[in-house]
Order: structure tokens, then C-alpha cells, then sequence
């Protein structure tokens, strides 16, 4: 019986001395410096990390804390920004923070992955203004506080939170986007070769952070959970010598997955109405040029032009739909819209608009006309093709391209001019056209809350709203004035005589 009590108190001992430790191990992930506690007041105790919050004894429950959290984040001394490895561009911007945290056999502690990723910060070429790095700690939900290093990790090694990044949509709508956007892979290599990973490699970076949960009068919707991060981030040098950066302050929100869902899904709906009225614009359009003397007037550069951005926008979203998994049907609807309109009814068309700028020869056979019909189509996939491979290599300059892109009525308007045609296209076609070719991307580069997580650019989108309109509206000039309604009498006589 001795020998039994002698064995009960040396657990007891061995329990409290593994609590004591876990206690010390946990202290020692608090920030090194604590200079900036005074900045942020929500975990200026030190005691608050050794001790639970007594309103919050009778819901000693974990919070799963797994999920995408989007904030802000600026410096603590907005006038010291300097950097051993580079100067930042701006005292602050966006972050977002992608966590998993799982459970571990210690009570009360889960271990916690992700990504970091900082917007706005670098003022330079190398980095595109975008910031990433892994992190790794723990999460002691009992007193709410988050403890997290970077972790450079290595290539190629899978991680555990991938299976959660995999079935994100907002993770997987946003890499989406940057590969369509912002980056291409070649980008990401000269990304391993620029100043963050040197950063990443020669800085202790931590972040210490406290976790809150909004309560369902503060949160839009009642049914999900919501969290909030509060929190700093330094980079004491792995040599000790000085900081690598000044402290940053860190506050980020999660987010509801499902509305980020739901808005992927309005889009696509959005898309395939888009798609059913161009249906309608298109066959109203063959109706009025019907005959061949009516097909002859329509330029074959402006509908080959709007086939081509059809197809790019058909092959994009069955892209997105591989990409998003859950998505897939979403997108896959999207894209078999667009197919249908460019493959059955644009190309359709095409063929209409070739045949009749074609006149038939009496001794010419079905050979010949195979042959030319073949030549037809294989220009109209090589240029297809090489406008991937184009906006591949010139990815930075892809807003240039989307305007010359949307350059799709100066073709018609030209050949109005140098042939003196008079309403060659319907009314309805060219204002129903130009309002539905603009929906896409005025959504994409002009909605605060798209789904993609680009950046509003107002003024692109005003600029590209003008362009397109001042294009259907000299083509409307045209058909109710004359082709040649905007160029003196002069230069009328000439162009009369060529």
C-alpha cells in the first residue's frame, strides 16, 4: 500500500512538473521585445497570457480557430519603416491570414499552420507588392492566445493544412486569379531568388496574437463563427543583430467561406444569362443581314475577334471549375454557355460572313473550297493559340491587351468607311453586345466585393466603359447618318474614287 501511495505521488510530481514546462515552453514564444505592448492595449498584460478571463470560466470550450482571416496590418512607429533587407513601400495594407489548427495531446493546446500573406508592402518590381511566408505554433485556447513563427519549410515538402487549402474555395478562387492576374510560375522562381526569402532566411519572424470570437449581434450572419485576430509581429535578426523590421500590428477577421461560395456562384449565373442574351443578339443580328449581300457587309475581323475572346473566356472558366473542385459544376455551366456561343453560333456566322465575301467560280470545285475552309479555320486557331501563348509572356501587360481586345467594333467601323456600307449591323446587336461584353470585366476590375480578390481600378474601368461606348456609338452615328458621317466633305470625294 505504501508502495502504491509512493507510485501516486510521483505521477502527481511528474504531472506538475510537465505542467511547469509547458507553462515555461509557452512563455518563451511570446514576443522577445516588449517595447510595443504599450501600442496594443488588447494584450498589454503580460499576466493575461498565465491566466483566463473569470467571465469566460463557464464556456471552457475550444475554439476551432481554422479558417481564412482577412485585416490589416501597419507599423507600430509609422515614422521608422526601414528594413535591413529593403525599404517598404507603405506604413500599411491588407492581410491574410489561412490557418488549420489541430489538436494535440496536451489539453487545452492545438497546433496551429498556414500562410501569411501581406499586401501593399514592397514598392518594387521583384515582389508585385505581395508578401508570403509559412508559419507554424500553437494555439493555448484556453487563455486565447496565438503563438506563431515562419516557417520557410522546404521545396516541394507537403504540409499538413494543404488538404484544407485544396478544398477552400477563397484560397483556391484567389490562386486562380493570380495565375490569371498578377503572376505567372516564372514569377514565383524569381520570387525564391528576391528579398523576402532572404528575409524569411536570415529573420526570427513571430507573431503573437489574441483571439476573440464576434458575437452574433456584431456578425452579418448569426449561424457561423467568427473570430478576430489582434496581434504583433516582430524579426529579431538570427544573429542578434538589431531587427530586421519594425513591429507590426496585425488585426484580421474570419471569414464566412460560404459567401465568397454563394458570390462564385452569382457570377456564374451572371455569366450563363450573359451567354443566353448574346444567344438572342446574335440571331437577331443573323436575321437582319440574312442574305448574302447583307452578310457581305459585316466585318469577319469583328465577329473572328469576338469568337476569339469567347473561347479565352470559355477555356478560363472550365479552368476555375478544375481548379475549385467544389465550384466545378458552377463553372463548368459558365463555360459550356460560352462554347455554345462561340462555337455554334459565332463560328456559324463566320462561315456565313466568309462564303458570302467569297463569290462562287463556275469550274471551281469542292476541293478548293475544302482547301480555303481549312485555311479558314487553322488561322483562326493559331490565333487562338498564340494569343495564350502572348498573354503568357506579357502577363504584366495584360490590361493594355484586354483594351486592344475590346478594340472589337473598329473593324466594322472601318470597313464602313473604306466601302461606304450603311447599317450593316442591327441597333439591339451593337448596344446589347457592348453592354454584355463590358459585364465581365467591369465585375472583376470594378466590384469592391469580387470573388477574386482583385484590387478595384476605377479608372480603368471608366476609361475601358468609354472606350467600348465611344466605339458603338460612332457605329450607331453610322447607321443612322451615313458610314462616312464623321469625315470632311474633302476627304469624301477622295474616298469615293479609291
Amino acid at each position: 500500500m505504501d508502495g502504491w501511495r509512493g507510485g501516486e505521488g510521483f505521477v502527481k510530481s511528474a504531472i506538475l512538473v510537465l505542467l511547469l514546462g509547458f507553462l515555461g515552453a509557452s512563455t518563451a514564444l511570446r514576443p522577445i521585445r516588449e517595447r510595443a505592448s504599450a501600442a496594443t492595449g488588447s494584450w498589454g498584460n503580460q499576466r493575461l497570457f498565465l491566466r483566463r478571463d473569470d467571465s469566460d470560466i463557464s464556456s471552457y470550450s475550444g475554439w476551432n480557430i481554422t479558417g481564412t482571416y482577412r485585416g490589416r496590418w501597419s507599423f507600430v512607429e509609422t515614422t521608422n519603416r526601414s528594413s535591413r533587407f529593403l525599404e517598404f513601400g507603405k506604413s500599411n495594407g491588407v492581410s491574410v491570414l489561412e490557418l488549420v489548427s489541430t489538436p494535440t495531446k496536451i489539453s487545452g493546446v492545438h497546433y496551429v499552420q498556414g500562410a501569411v500573406t501581406f499586401h501593399d508592402v514592397f514598392d518594387n518590381e521583384h515582389d508585385n507588392g505581395v508578401a508570403q511566408m509559412r508559419v507554424e505554433g500553437v494555439y493555448i485556447w484556453p487563455f486565447r492566445q496565438l503563438r506563431m513563427v515562419a516557417n520557410s519549410g522546404t521545396d516541394g515538402e507537403p504540409l499538413q493544412e494543404e488538404d484544407y487549402f485544396l478544398s477552400n474555395p477563397y484560397h483556391l478562387l484567389g490562386v486562380f486569379s493570380a495565375q490569371v492576374f498578377q503572376e505567372s510560375p516564372r514569377d514565383k522562381i524569381q520570387r525564391k531568388k528576391s528579398f523576402t526569402y532572404d528575409m524569411e532566411k536570415h529573420c526570427n519572424i513571430e507573431i503573437a496574437a489574441q483571439v476573440s470570437r464576434i458575437s452574433s449581434s456584431q456578425s452579418a450572419d448569426g449561424d457561423h463563427e467568427r473570430y478576430h485576430l489582434d496581434g504583433l509581429m516582430e524579426s529579431p535578426a538570427v544573429d542578434d543583430d538589431g531587427e530586421c523590421f519594425s513591429p507590426i500590428l496585425l488585426n484580421a477577421t474570419s471569414l464566412n467561406i460560404e459567401v465568397y461560395y454563394n458570390k462564385a456562384v452569382n457570377y456564374t449565373l451572371m455569366v450563363t444569362f450573359i451567354s443566353f442574351l448574346q444567344v438572342l443578339l446574335l440571331i437577331r443580328q443573323m436575321e437582319h443581314s440574312n442574305t448574302q449581300s447583307g452578310a457581305a457587309k459585316v466585318s469577319i475581323l469583328m465577329i473572328g475577334q469576338q469568337a476569339i475572346m469567347d473561347a479565352y473566356l470559355c477555356l478560363l472558366h472550365l479552368t476555375a471549375g478544375i481548379l475549385v473542385e467544389s465550384l466545378f459544376n458552377a463553372f463548368a455551366t459558365a463555360a459550356f454557355f460560352k462554347f455554345v456561343v462561340f462555337s455554334i453560333f459565332e463560328m456559324r456566322y463566320l462561315l456565313a460572313i466568309w462564303k458570302a465575301n467569297r463569290p462562287m467560280n463556275n469550274g471551281e470545285g469542292w476541293e478548293t473550297m475544302r482547301r480555303e475552309l481549312s485555311v479558314l479555320y487553322s488561322r483562326f486557331y493559331g490565333i487562338l493559340l498564340g494569343g495564350i501563348l502572348i498573354m503568357y509572356e506579357l502577363h504584366n501587360f495584360l490590361r493594355p491587351i484586354l483594351f486592344i481586345m475590346y478594340s472589337l467594333w473598329i473593324p466594322q467601323i472601318t470597313i464602313n468607311v473604306i466601302q461606304d456600307i450603311r447599317k450593316p449591323l442591327h441597333p439591339h446587336y451593337i448596344l446589347g453586345m457592348t453592354l454584355t461584353r463590358l459585364a465581365i470585366p467591369l465585375y472583376i476590375l470594378g466590384c469592391p466585393g469580387n470573388f477574386m480578390h482583385i484590387e478595384v481600378d476605377t479608372n480603368w474601368c471608366i476609361t475601358l466603359g468609354v472606350f467600348l461606348g465611344l466605339q458603338a456609338s460612332i457605329l450607331l452615328l453610322q447607321h443612322y447618318l451615313g458610314s462616312r458621317w464623321f469625315i470632311p466633305r474633302q476627304v469624301r470625294v477622295f474616298l469615293s474614287f479609291c
